[in-house]
């Protein structure tokens, strides 16, 4: 499919909350970098499952647990495929991206010593930072940041001021939470191996406009979350290298994660399953997957291609509002606009938008180091997604005026 045959109206008859009212006005749902919505094709694997399937995964002889393990492991293939990653025991669920990144800070501690670096982005979000953080705390390591520009962009140049042989790891996100910025990845991840430095991607808000390639990035870690791609919360994804998931250490001890047990000592499984201690999110897992069969339905290009019209449209619709201003303007961007009214506070703004009908974001979106370097409290944020449209971004606009109107 491409964005010539993408059928706006049939995508939102997948899409059952779309049909809502909120506070007597149609529903507009522009909070989609917080939380995408289900489509009923996902919703209905959900409904499946309690209805027909459920039951306990792994060792059970049974026909129930047989059936739902078949169905929770095919879901693990259908991210292999894709990720494009190399083997599916490279896939481990877990219930979402801040939970991948802490099994990936907490195994490091055990590999940081006093004295080494990693290194963080200005654009990170606070999932991002703060496992960091706690590990430089146990470990001694030294934690340094890739400074940022005023359109929001990283600075590469300063990469290479910081990038030292004693740099173990780097850590940035595919796609800025709060500014939409894409972040020159492929780049940063071959500078650091240069210096032998493991790379961790937050993928959590590229993967619902982008499909990455982990083998062609050579990234080390990519991490996913399932709400963020049409499926539900709880569950997500974290890759990783076989090599570096065999050198780190189990992030939990319980069922599952084991090999053999004994008072004298015990033995942890293979790959995935060394990191996924305890019953697993199971229905959550095969949802995942069935949601990123629909969005590989629709089609990644035709999803980017439409969406990006959508961002352009908006984007000079609101830069001929008076008196609002834009954060990141950076010329690769995924479909979110953070901005604010000169003179209104964004919760202000945010409340009366919602009152229509419109759901946006405010705040510090969970970064507030970019909110400091803005000297601003916080942001309105819109996000896009392929199942919204161009009339809801000229209600959008009208909302804006009339806010405007209402509190200046």
């Amino acid at each position: 499919m491409n964005t010539k045959t993408l059928d706006i109206t049939s995508v939102r008859k997948d899409f059952p909350i779309l049909d809502r009212k909120v506070n007597g006005k149609p529903l507009v749902y522009f909070d989609n970098a917080a939380t995408a919505q289900t489509p009923k094709q996902v919703i209905d694997v959900i409904v499946d499952y309690y209805s027909l399937y459920n039951a306990n995964i792994h060792r059970g002889v049974h026909a129930l647990s047989q059936e739902a393990t078949d169905l929770y492991e095919a879901s693990r293939q259908t991210l292999q495929r894709h990720f494009n990653i190399k083997e599916a025991s490279e896939v481990i669920f877990t219930s979402g991206t801040t939970h991948a990144i802490n099994i990936v800070a907490s195994g490091f501690s055990t590999i940081l010593s006093s004295g080494d670096e990693i290194i963080v982005s200005a654009l990170e979000h606070h999932s991002n930072i703060v496992p960091w953080q706690m590990l430089c705390e146990k470990t001694g390591a030294i934690l340094k940041v890739l400074p940022m520009n005023d359109h929001g962009e990283l600075i590469i140049d300063a990469f290479d001021d910081i990038l030292s042989d004693k740099t173990q790891l780097v850590f940035v996100n595919h796609v800025s939470n709060a500014l939409g910025t894409i972040n020159p990845i492929k780049e940063i991840i071959s500078k650091a191996h240069g210096f032998g430095a493991a790379v961790l991607i937050d993928g959590a808000q590229a993967c619902p406009h982008i499909k990455p390639d982990v083998q062609a990035l050579d990234v080390d870690f990519y991490v996913a979350s399932g709400h963020k791609m049409c499926g539900p919360t709880g569950v997500g994804m974290l890759y990783g290298k076989r090599e570096w998931l065999e050198k780190l250490p189990p992030y939990q001890g319980g069922g599952e994660m084991i090999a053999e047990v004994t008072f004298e000592k015990t033995t942890y499984a293979d790959l995935p399953h060394k990191f996924e201690a305890g019953t697993p999110n199971i229905c959550g897992g095969i949802a995942f997957g069935a949601a990123v069969d629909y969005m590989n339905s629709i089609g990644f290009d035709c999803i980017a291609a439409y969406e990006q019209e959508l961002l352009d449209y908006a984007s000079v619709k609101m830069k001929a509002i008076e008196g609002l201003k834009i954060y990141g303007d950076s010329t690769q961007k995924a479909s979110v606009i953070s901005f604010n009214i000169e003179g209104i506070h964004p919760y202000d703004l945010g409340s009366i938008l919602d009152k229509l009908g419109i759901a946006v974001r405010t705040g510090q979106h969970c970064a507030q180091p970019i909110m400091d370097y803005f000297k601003i409290p916080g942001t309105v944020r819109a996000s896009f997604a392929f199942y919204n449209t161009f009339e809801e971004i000229d209600a959008l606009i009208s909302g804006i005026e009339k806010a405007k109107f209402m509190l200046l």
